[in-house]
């Protein structure tokens, strides 16, 4: 019969360098601003715009803003159109300057 060894313990996580959470809060910044570019650019589109088959009416046109913030959220989560990267780089480079 084969012996089983208890695991060693699981070693202490270090935290993450300063750099890395400087890196982190850059590109959520930059995802951020990729979101509501793209959301201002779904609204000039008419994505979302109000319909008169659904009644229209104020609760409508906050629910469309709503929509259109979430298609631009997950446009951005799926790669988006690379502004994201951009503007992190652009303010990385800031950063360490």
């Amino acid at each position: 019969m084969t012996t089983i060894h208890d695991l060693p313990p699981p070693r202490p996580t270090t935290a993450l360098p300063d750099y890395m959470h400087a890196d982190a809060k850059l590109r959520d910044a930059a995802q951020k601003m990729e979101a509501t570019f793209l959301a201002e650019m779904l609204k000039s589109a008419g994505v979302g715009t109000p319909r008169d088959a659904f009644g229209g009416g104020e609760g409508e046109e906050h629910f469309s803003s709503f929509l259109r913030d979430a298609q631009a959220e997950e446009m951005v989560k799926a790669g988006g159109i690379g502004l994201a990267e951009a503007l992190f780089e652009a303010m990385k480079v800031r950063t360490l300057a």
